[in-house]
């Protein structure tokens, strides 16, 4: 991850604390101030001071977290999540090119060459990944796919709900590039689906100005023929989640949906 600009006092400790806090902002998500000092070893003064100061650079934002149960006395707690300024400090070499050359793609073949090349990207993902998710059980599929991923140099967790269990992905390395072509999005969609031979939603993404990429794994049978797909270079209203069933198509055939591009 690149180093962030430290305006508050310059010296090369404090940017070095601001990348760990970053880092660890990238791993986990959106995290109290207690948690990240816990987790880095900090006192509250000192995590406060460098949130402080990442806070008035824009590279993080804050929100209030939602109570598992019945709210008490008091203001609820804070989340720090990074904001698209902070997802940009990270791994995202190259973005300007990627855009620059798809660019060239649709002009010169139209999207479904862009389509097409979506659809060999997510397919690589699948190679990667598969062998690590059908060796489990299904129902340990969806932490058996986010550590594979992360293995193979994605950040991915997962949680689990009374609804199914959610992946997150809290780094988006083709932001701006996903901002642009909705087809990378919807081609590992598809090919989450598949992996996990079940029906999918994508919830948030952070190509479209979420913290994190999430997405829902519903409980229940795998869901096939009659699950709705996107057509080719389609898109969902904003905000509306996207459902993609694991239903058997060749790499030429592209769906789109707004998500994450991995």
């Amino acid at each position: 991850m690149k180093s962030m600009p430290d305006t508050s006092s310059g010296t090369a400790a404090d940017g070095r604390t601001r990348d760990r806090v970053a880092r660890l902002l990238l791993e986990v998500g959106p995290s109290t101030a207690v948690t990240l000092a816990a987790r880095l070893g900090l006192s509250p003064a000192a995590i406060r001071r460098h949130l402080d100061a990442m806070l008035a650079e824009g590279a993080i934002m804050t929100r209030s977290a939602r109570p598992a149960g019945p709210r008490g006395r008091g203001r609820p707690a804070r989340l720090y999540q990074l904001t698209a300024a902070g997802h940009a400090a990270g791994p995202t070499a190259y973005e300007d090119l990627a855009t620059s050359a798809l660019s060239f793609l649709a002009d010169v073949g139209g999207h479904d060459v862009v389509a097409e090349f979506a659809e060999a990207r997510a397919a690589d993902l699948e190679r990667r990944v598969k062998d690590a998710v059908a060796e489990v059980e299904p129902a340990d599929r969806p932490a058996a796919l986010a550590a594979a991923m992360s293995a193979a140099g994605y950040t991915a967790s997962t949680s689990q709900l009374p609804t199914g269990v959610q992946i997150c992905q809290h780094h988006c390395p083709v932001q701006h590039v996903a901002e642009r072509f909705p087809e990378l999005c919807g081609a590992e969609t598809a090919a989450l689906a598949r992996l996990l031979d079940s029906h999918v939603q994508r919830l948030a993404t952070i190509a479209h100005g979420d913290g994190v990429c999430t997405t829902h794994v519903p409980l229940g049978d795998p869901v096939h023929a009659d699950t709705h797909v996107l057509p080719a270079g389609g898109s969902p209203s904003a905000g509306s989640p996207t459902s993609i069933s694991p239903v058997s198509r060749t790499l030429t055939t592209s769906t789109s949906a707004e998500g994450p591009a991995i």
